[in-house]
């Protein structure tokens, strides 16, 4: 809940009025009787005399405050927002591989695995999208629905950041992934249907091939956009060996043919990452790329606070009257 004032220009005058007139009140002489010994009248007077004096001017001054107030309308709000477009529709394919376990990339400083920095990346593009809903693809020898398209951020990060190296099979099936992102994708209305892919092999399970399937995908509306990842040539892997844990490299089989051919027949593109700052800035350009164009309508609600300042008013107005027409009557 937030607080405001309706008409906040109504304070202005008044408040300046009352000001003055307070300053006025307080410094202006005050009317007397001239009285021919008034040395005698010093034991009628006391300290608290002057207060008492003042006390309905103070309670006039209080009165008149709580009345501007009230007049520029106090008031409780919040906001509610309704979207009225669609927005974007987001397919998040990640690759989660034996492969996947490559010691190429590095996060402030240190050697993590793909797998670390692309959930590192992921993360940060997912809090990006706002209004679009975003669904999350996992795939290695099969392919399965992490989650579907959803607005529920929380969800999908937790689920990013709980994903594991071969937690769908070690092999690689980029068509299996395809037709299962698309098949999620096909039948929504969304103002766009993206698919981004992201691996760092080649479709060596399932039996679908990438090329196929991509066109299936863009039959129904979907672009897609793949994303290779690695180095080339060697990689540094984790192996356990009878002397412990050693660091050993291997060769790695990105297919980035494929992978164009892929985007190129999905209508989209397809990009190359061999570090954590290229793969962050690839899915920074396809967040620009793809920014939807959200229509939101506001709904403000109100709650009127006047009667917490009119009501006091009238209060102090009405002891200001009871004192000066009782105890703190004064002679005309």
């Amino acid at each position: 809940m937030m607080f405001r004032f309706a008409y906040p220009v109504a304070l202005i005058v008044p408040l300046i009025l009352v000001v003055a007139w307070i300053v006025w009140m307080f410094v202006r002489k005050e009317q007397s009787i001239r009285y021919s010994v008034t040395s005698s009248l010093i034991r009628f007077a006391g300290s608290a005399d002057k207060f008492k004096g003042r006390l309905p001017l103070m309670l006039r001054a209080v009165c008149l405050v709580l009345l501007v107030l009230a007049c520029a309308r106090p008031q409780l709000y919040n906001v509610e927002r309704e979207i009225l477009s669609p927005g974007v529709d987001i397919m998040l394919t990640l690759d989660t591989s034996g492969s996947m376990q490559a010691l190429d990339f590095t996060l402030d400083g240190d050697p993590v695995t793909r797998l670390t920095a692309v959930k590192k990346v992921v993360n940060d593009f997912i809090s990006k999208r706002e209004h679009d809903r975003i669904g999350l693809i996992v795939f290695g020898q099969e392919a399965f629905t992490q989650a579907p398209l959803t607005m529920d951020k929380g969800l999908l990060l937790s689920l990013v950041e709980g994903m594991q190296i071969g937690m769908a099979g070690d092999s690689t099936a980029i068509g299996s992934a395809i037709a299962v992102s698309a098949k999620r994708l096909k039948d929504l209305n969304a103002a766009s249907k993206i698919l981004i892919l992201l691996t760092d092999g080649r479709n060596n399970a399932g039996e679908l091939l990438p090329v196929q399937a991509a066109a299936a995908a863009a039959a129904v509306g979907v672009k897609i956009y793949t994303i290779g990842v690695g180095s080339k040539g060697e990689a540094p892997f984790k192996v356990n060996t009878i002397f412990g844990e050693r660091t050993v490299y291997q060769r790695v089989d990105l297919d980035e043919e494929t992978l164009r051919n892929v985007a190129l027949t999905g209508g989209g593109k397809f990009y190359l990452a061999s570090d954590s700052e290229q793969l962050a800035g690839i899915y920074d350009l396809i967040d620009k790329e793809e920014k939807s164009e959200v229509k939101l309508k506001e709904f403000f609600h109100y709650r009127e606070l006047y009667r917490w300042f009119l009501i006091p008013a009238l209060i102090f107005l009405f002891l200001e009257l009871i004192l000066r027409l009782t105890i703190l009557r004064v002679l005309p």
